[in-house]
């Protein structure tokens, strides 16, 4: 079993399923073309997301993360950096916290993580 965060008694996948969001994010906003969010899916996933972003012509990408996914986002930025492209500069890390509203009107706070990177 692995740890889980718990946030005032409340793990924090379950603040993401409680409030019906899938992967932690709402979807309802529209998608930008050079975001990659990590989710549940394998790192591999997301490595292949970025260097297919970067290999296209964007310039800078950025890795979006909440709550659990955050050390999946780092595991993506650090494997592309080691493993595939070791010119890959990081511009930014950003961390804070996200107030998501509950089903039952309350809030819960999520922490997240976004990093720039690029050529």
């Amino acid at each position: 079993m692995g740890v889980e965060m718990v946030l005032y008694g409340l793990i924090m996948s379950d603040i993401a399923e409680t409030v019906g969001i899938e992967n932690g994010f709402d979807e309802a906003g529209e998608e930008e073309p050079n975001i990659v969010r990590i989710g549940k899916k394998p790192i591999m996933n997301y490595v292949v997301a970025c260097m297919t972003l970067l290999n296209n012509g964007v310039a800078d990408v950025m890795v979006r993360a909440r709550g659990q996914s955050i050390t999946k986002a780092v595991e993506t930025v650090e494997m592309l950096r080691r493993a595939f492209l070791r010119n890959i500069k990081i511009y930014s890390v950003d961390i804070g916290t996200e107030e998501v509203k509950r089903e039952d009107g309350s809030t819960a706070s999520l922490s997240m993580i976004e990093i720039i990177l690029g050529h």
